[in-house]
């Protein structure tokens, strides 16, 4: 398992935001360092991407030294229920079930769902269209779950994958059809690799949010409070520029704090009336 590990250079700003003082002074969590742009290889050794500078970012608000875990996805929710890791930095959707088992922060990026195909592939405009089709996915994301709940409506086969690297090369290699994930590491992959192209776009209104172990609430708070004040102060604007090549929509998660603690309207969500920010 390999580990890129960052010291926060900001000390004591615990006390500048709206989260209580946290007890730790370094986490431990994981990301899929494969799931471009959000984590992958850099040259000379570690990852990088959007959500590697986000933890970063927000380690150093809270005073706390980080240490990022790459490793596959469909471990790390595990891992962290079993005290490996304190929470997961991978890129997680937020849906009712999730919110049953474990304690989300606030979101901080929308997220859709979008399939890779083949450049000679036909255009897709409807779901039903992949009727009869194999659709690639990475095991134990949201995506995964997502397709093999709609394999009897749809009438596709789902195959998982350790990694969505993986997902997207069974297209190339006409295993399956299509590869289905985030908006965004579709449209960087697609960016990245000639062989595939963009297709169908699923609307889904979810957002991905950080997940933490449901007796962690202090934790949840303290990176959530975090989190706003990257939210109000422009960082997250501009990490978003930066790995997406485009500025966030106003009024998107990814520049909206949310009030109270977590993300309204889901399980774990507590009412309060603090000012999100920095001080």
């Amino acid at each position: 398992m390999k580990r890129f590990t960052t010291s926060a250079a900001v000390a004591g700003l615990l006390a500048c935001l709206a989260g209580p003082a946290l007890a730790q002074d370094k986490l431990l969590t994981a990301i899929d360092g494969t799931f471009a742009p959000h984590a992958m290889p850099k040259l000379g050794g570690g990852i990088e991407g959007f959500n590697v500078d986000l933890v970063t970012a927000i380690a150093e608000k809270m005073g706390v030294e980080i240490e990022i875990a790459a490793t596959e996805y469909s471990g790390i929710l595990p891992g962290m229920q079993a005290g490996t890791y304190d929470f997961a930095a991978a890129p997680t959707t937020l849906t009712e079930e999730r919110a049953a088992n474990y304690l989300f922060s606030e979101g901080y990026l929308n997220t859709d769902f979008q399939f890779l195909v083949k450049p000679d592939a036909p255009e897709i405009t409807d779901l039903a269209q992949f009727e009869g089709k194999v659709i690639a996915v990475n095991k134990g994301s949201a995506y995964d779950s997502w397709a093999r709940e709609l394999a009897d409506e749809i009438g596709w086969t789902v195959e998982s994958y350790g990694t969505n690297t993986d997902a997207v090369q069974a297209v190339v290699s006409g295993r399956t059809f299509a590869n289905v994930a985030g908006n965004t590491v579709s449209a960087w992959a697609a960016k990245q690799n000639p062989n595939v192209k963009l297709s169908y776009l699923h609307s889904t209104g979810l957002v991905w949010a950080f997940p933490f172990r449901q007796d962690d609430e202090e934790l949840r708070r303290s990176v959530e409070a975090a989190l706003e004040c990257l939210k109000t102060d422009g960082t997250v604007a501009a990490l978003h520029e930066k790995w997406f090549g485009t500025a966030p929509a106003e009024g998107s998660t990814a520049v909206t704090p949310r009030p109270g603690w977590g993300e309204p309207g889901f399980a774990g969500y507590v009412e309060d009336d603090h000012t999100p920010g920095c001080a």
